[in-house]
């Protein structure tokens, strides 16, 4: 085994000078599936690309032939924190501090000085769709196998899955309870698996994105102060590595092995002084006993770990003891771990800002499997994965060392394929040479006869396409370029979105890249991918031949949807006050409006959020038809025609909701199938929201709806918001919405805010302006997320609009009976809006200043209702108790409070008494 630590891949701090520099911290290491380049993510926001073999060949180093730093990319405003190339090797994916991710792709006239700086990129990399949808740092990504999807995974404790070959997104899976901070892929492609700071490790399903399984047993007492819990699938499927797990009651560190299928872990991975920050598996399967056939009993797997003790370890499942561990390779912890596609070489990434690589010999890793051994097992598993897109293909990537039968990145298929298939695709140069020398490779940009596209500016970057076009014959270049021969390259193509023909990106002018010229250096610079390689090369010598040009009549056609052919219009938004389209007509509840009809509008519209689809109605001020439309972007994809003009929209993730002046509401489907009748409320709607399933109304009689659209049923009988305007003189309803649960939110103007309680049927209060007289937890004016933090948005909002009270001499005990009466308030209102993050968050600050305050009764009380009848079961008898709160298991809550209490000075005795209750209460339960 070879150990380098190559000084020169560095992050540095822009702000010290090259005396002074210093080195920040890597957050991610990644190597490309051919092996020749690394990316590695910094604290200062830039990718870095660097050349693998300066670090593995010390001739290659000293004679920097290839350079060692390729590129560099600077398009994030905050901490790179995760980088995965796709198992393509065309594409690369970045997540940051600043909530995005970014998909690279290769950019021919990327070369040169980077601006700001005296740094030179030898190849250029441009930023080819920006993925918004995160709501804080994106902590982990992966790619699926044949890179199907790309997962995200954040602080926002959210997971997104995104489509491996459109980049739209897909799902959103928002199960977690605290910080998500890694994801992997199952390599036969049937789940994918996330770890959380909520101590769980999920199994989601690719087939339905529903939850699989839930792992709990070995993380339960793992600290929650590691910067990531990366882990990592076996290449045979059968197990998970995964980090930040203990035993012993968090005394002892491990990594947890999750076995597939029955998704319990009885194998631990021991040995490390300090959490496990990540796993990664070698890609490569090992038998056990090379001379026999490829089954389960002879197949293992190799994994490496790396932990905060600043030490790396590497393990093969056939033996219980670690193949190597080298301690304190680094000064701080390890932050990712990157085997080479070929098995043999590992790259670690430290916070220390270096990078260490671990080169291992062939005989060293005994009984490596070839790739086709694995996926000749992998088809026992049975799993058949969707079709891909119509129109889209990455190809198949074989990583194979010989050019010859290096596989090639395909163009979405067209009539005449069979014409194109025999011509060389988009690629570089030969990836080895003669006895290891390098090749010269130089860019060609490729002529088109297609009409040209202005380039864009970096807003218009999601797009994820270019315009398809021939490749240019040596004898069309200048004499520089085709004296290169083999040496020259093209630049790839990108699949096409279905925004295609509005988003390409700009088609460069023939010419050719000179290192000579733009470098002024050696031309031998350029270090070539084989995943973009062309086994024409050699054979042609560098004469490539033009490829057929696609007619537009041998592209794939769009699907046909009513209205799907007109563009997209722009309308003024102006009052309609014709007499004509405003009713007059005198309806059986005007005498008895509670609330004010909104205007008539020639255009309204609603955005659904985490996507460019927008729903939309345009209202004639003639005689014209009132009509609906749903759109992405400039295309119109369906529409609709209405009896009636339309007074208010709403759009969520999987419906939308029209509101005519009639009091009728028509609910539609994204692909604009009615979901259910029109529903018909004979007073015109004032106020509609929509929350993934959930649907509220609220007319002018004052009638409030809450409706499950799925389900097709009311979540409670119609109710009328008369007694909350009722309460104070001149009271009016500032805002309505409605939470995924069917609970409705009423903001109004007495600074108070309401719901509906189902079980009560009556109004309560979700919070008012009283409690920012007293409470020392009043968080009025504080800017939260309305979704995963809503009663603190409801509290901002309050305090909005509130005005500073004159100070008064108050009594002993307000402040006291103010914030325990506010955090008792607060749960009450994140029970009842389903909000599991802060029900938890205001109970262990209620059980801090129950432990502060000393007040035994109120914390026993807490204590019981958490704990339940001591010989409660499901189904049992006792049905006045239900072992969950918003979503959460009470016991599970309990644990947390006991340790708060166990920490004061007055109510120790009662926690540990509960505390062994509790653990006895366990050990029966698992009986």
């Amino acid at each position: 085994m070879k150990f380098t630590k190559p000084a020169w891949v560095m992050h540095k701090d822009s702000s010290k000078t090259d005396h002074d520099t210093k080195r920040l911290s890597i957050f991610s290491v990644h190597v490309h599936p051919d092996g020749s380049r690394i990316a590695t993510g910094g604290l200062d926001a830039k990718i870095r690309i660097w050349s693998t073999k300066p670090i593995l060949n010390h001739a290659s180093e000293m004679s920097n032939r290839p350079p060692k730093s390729l590129c560099t990319l600077s398009m994030h405003t905050g901490p790179v924190l995760t980088i995965r190339w796709a198992h393509s090797g065309r594409w690369l994916a970045s997540g940051s501090d600043d909530e995005i991710v970014m998909i690279w792709d290769l950019d021919p006239s990327g070369r040169g000085k980077v601006f700001g700086s005296n740094e030179v990129n030898v190849e250029g990399w441009k930023p080819m769709k920006r993925l918004p949808g995160h709501e804080s740092d994106v902590t982990d990504l992966a790619w699926a196998p044949e890179d199907r999807y790309l997962a995200s995974v954040g602080l926002d404790s959210v997971v997104l899955v995104w489509c491996g070959y459109t980049l739209e997104r897909l799902r959103k899976l928002d199960q977690h309870q605290g910080f998500v901070k890694g994801v992997c892929w199952d390599p036969v492609g049937e789940f994918m698996a996330t770890q959380s700071d909520d101590k769980s490790v999920k199994i989601w399903r690719t087939t339905d994105w529903q939850l699989e399984a839930e792992i709990r047993k070995p993380f339960e007492d793992s600290p929650g102060s590691t910067f990531f819990r990366r882990l990592s699938w076996s290449p045979d499927g059968a197990h998970i590595t995964a980090s930040n797990a203990t035993n012993n009651k968090g005394f002892v560190f491990i990594a947890a092995v999750i076995t597939r299928g029955t998704w319990t872990s009885e194998i631990s991975l021991v040995g490390h002084e300090n959490t496990v920050e990540v796993a990664a598996y070698n890609p490569h399967i090992f038998l056990r006993n090379p001379a026999a056939p490829i089954a389960t009993s002879n197949i293992c797997s190799v994994v490496a770990l790396g932990a905060d003790d600043r030490s790396i370890s590497i393990w093969q499942t056939k033996s219980a003891r670690p193949l190597i561990v080298a301690r304190e390779v680094f000064e701080r912890q390890i932050m990712d771990l990157s085997w080479s596609w070929d098995g043999l070489t590992l790259y670690a990434a430290s916070s220390d800002g270096t990078i260490a690589v671990f080169h291992f010999d062939p005989e060293e890793l005994e009984g490596i499997a070839p790739h086709s051994a694995q996926e000749q097992y992998l088809h026992k598993f049975g799993f058949v994965p969707p079709p891909t897109p119509e129109g889209f293909s990455h190809g198949t990537f074989t990583h194979s060392t010989n050019a010859a039968s290096a596989s090639r990145i395909t163009p979405p298929p067209s009539p005449n394929r069979a014409q194109s298939q025999s011509q060389s695709q988009s690629g570089f140069g030969a990836s080895n040479g003669i006895n290891g020398a390098e090749h010269i490779n130089k860019l060609v940009a490729k002529k088109s006869n297609k009409k040209r596209v202005q380039p864009v500016l970096m807003s218009s970057v999601p797009s994820a396409s270019t315009s398809r076009s021939a490749l240019v014959s040596t004898s069309a270049l200048p004499p520089s370029a085709s004296s290169l021969g083999s040496r020259a390259f093209q630049v790839p193509e990108i699949p096409r979105s279905r925004q295609a023909s509005h988003s390409a990106s700009p088609v460069p002018s023939p010419r050719t890249y000179d290192a000579d010229i733009e470098m002024g250096g050696p031309m031998d610079m350029d270090v070539p991918i084989d995943a973009l390689d062309t086994s024409m090369l050699s054979a042609n010598k560098g004469k490539r031949k033009a490829s057929v040009l696609d007619t537009p009549e041998d592209r794939p056609s769009k699907p046909r949807t009513l209205g799907g052919d007109r563009p997209r219009e722009t309308v003024a938004v102006r009052e309609i006050t014709s007499t004509s389209l405003v009713s007059t007509r005198p309806h059986l509840f005007e005498g008895a409006n509670l609330l004010p009809v909104p205007p008539l509008l020639t255009f309204l519209s609603a955005n659904v959020e985490g996507s460019d689809f927008v729903f939309e109605a345009r209202n004639s001020e003639g005689d014209g038809a009132t009509e609906v439309t749903f759109a992405d972007g400039k295309q119109t994809l369906w529409l609709d025609y209405l009896p009636s003009p339309v007074l208010a929209l709403t759009a969520s993730t999987t419906f939308c909701a029209a509101a005519m002046q009639d009091g009728s509401v028509n609910v539609y489907s994204h692909t604009g199938r009615r979901l259910m009748a029109t529903l018909s409320f004979g007073s015109p709607c004032v106020m509609m929201h929509g929350c993934k399933l959930a649907l509220m109304i609220l007319t002018a009689s004052g009638q409030l709806s809450s409706i499950n659209v799925k389900n097709v049923a009311s979540f409670f009988p119609p109710t009328s918001v008369a007694p909350l305007l009722s309460s104070s003189p001149n009271c009016m309803i500032l805002s309505a919405t409605v939470r995924h649960n069917g609970a409705p939110m009423i903001h109004c103007s007495s600074g108070i805010a309401y719901t509906y309680d189902v079980q009560l049927f009556t109004w309560t209060k979700l919070s008012e302006r009283w409690w920012a007289e007293g409470s020392d937890v009043w968080q009025g004016r504080q800017r939260a997320n309305k979704d995963k933090d809503v009663v603190a948005s409801i509290e901002g909002a309050i305090g909005s609009t509130s005005i500073p009270a004159p100070h008064k001499e108050r009594p002993t005990w307000w402040n006291t009976a103010l914030t325990l009466g506010h955090l008792e308030s607060k749960l009450h209102a994140a029970k009842a809006l389903d909000s599991a993050l802060e029900y938890k968050q205001a109970l262990l600050i209620y059980a801090r200043k129950l432990a502060d305050e000393g007040f035994r009764a109120k914390a026993e009380e807490l204590i019981k209702e958490l704990f339940g009848p001591i010989f409660w079961r499901p189904g049992g008898r006792d049905d006045s108790w239900t072992p969950l709160v918003a979503g959460m298991a009470k016991r599970d809550l309990l644990r947390e409070v006991l340790s708060v209490f166990a920490r004061s000075k007055t109510l120790t005795k009662l926690a540990l008494d509960w505390q062994d209750t509790l653990k006895k209460a366990s050990n029966d339960d698992q009986l």
